[in-house]
C-alpha cells in the first residue's frame, strides 16, 4: 500500500468515527426522557403561542402573564400531549385554520377547553349546585331565543314556499304560451303547405 492510500483510509476512518460519535450523541439526546419532556413542553408552548397570536393578534402588553399561564398549562399538559400526539396536532391545526383572526371563535374554543378541563376534574357539591343554577338560567334565557329562531325559520319557510308557488305558476304560464305559439305556427305551416299544394295543382 502507498502512503497516500493509508492517509486516505485514516481520514475516512476518522470521518466515519466522527459521524458515528455525532449520531450516537444525537440518538442519546433524542431518547433521553428529560429531553423528550422538554421537547413536548416547547411544542405545546409554541402551539399555544401561535394559536393565541393567530386568533387574537400579537399584543404588546400582558404577554408575561399569558406566557406564565401558558407555561403552567404546557407543563401540566405535557404528559397528556405525549399520549394524544398527532390527533391533538391535527385538531390544533384545524382549529387554527378555522379561527384565525376571530376573537369570538377563540372565546368559544376557550370555553370548550374550559368545559373539557372541568369535566376531567371531580366537582364539589357547591360546584354541582352552581352548575344546576347555570343550566336552569340558560334554559330560561334561551327559550325566547329558541322561540324567535323557530318563528324566523317558519317565516323563511313560508317565504320560500310562496316564491316556489310563484315560480311554478310562471313556468305553467310560459309553457301554455309556448304550446299555443307552437300550435299556431303548426296551423300556419299546415295552411301554407295546403295553399302551396293547391297552387301547384292548378
Amino acid at each position: 500500500m502507498g502512503e497516500g492510500t493509508e492517509e486516505r483510509l485514516s481520514t475516512d476512518i476518522a470521518g466515519t468515527r466522527a459521524d458515528l460519535t455525532r449520531n450516537v450523541d444525537e440518538l442519546v439526546d433524542r431518547v433521553a426522557p428529560s429531553r423528550i419532556v422538554e421537547r413536548r413542553k416547547e411544542a405545546v408552548r409554541g402551539r399555544v403561542q401561535h394559536m393565541k397570536e393567530a386568533v387574537m393578534g400579537t399584543a404588546s402588553g400582558g404577554t408575561s402573564a399569558v406566557s406564565g399561564a401558558g407555561s403552567a398549562m404546557a407543563e401540566h399538559a405535557s404528559d397528556a400531549a405525549g399520549t394524544v400526539g398527532s390527533s391533538v396536532h391535527d385538531a390544533g391545526h384545524a382549529v387554527r385554520s378555522q379561527t384565525q383572526g376571530s376573537p369570538l371563535a377563540a372565546g368559544l374554543i376557550a370555553f370548550g377547553v374550559g368545559a373539557l378541563v372541568s369535566a376531567l376534574i371531580p366537582t364539589s357539591e357547591k360546584e354541582g349546585q352552581l352548575a344546576q343554577s347555570v343550566v336552569e338560567t340558560a334554559k330560561e334565557q334561551g327559550q325566547p331565543l329558541m322561540d324567535e329562531a323557530k318563528s324566523v325559520g317558519q317565516e323563511v319557510g313560508q317565504h320560500l314556499k310562496d316564491q316556489a308557488g310563484q315560480a311554478v305558476d310562471e313556468v305553467k304560464t310560459a309553457a301554455q304560451e309556448s304550446t299555443q305559439h307552437v300550435k299556431e305556427q303548426g296551423v300556419d305551416a299546415t295552411q301554407h303547405v295546403q295553399d302551396d299544394a293547391q297552387s301547384r295543382m292548378s
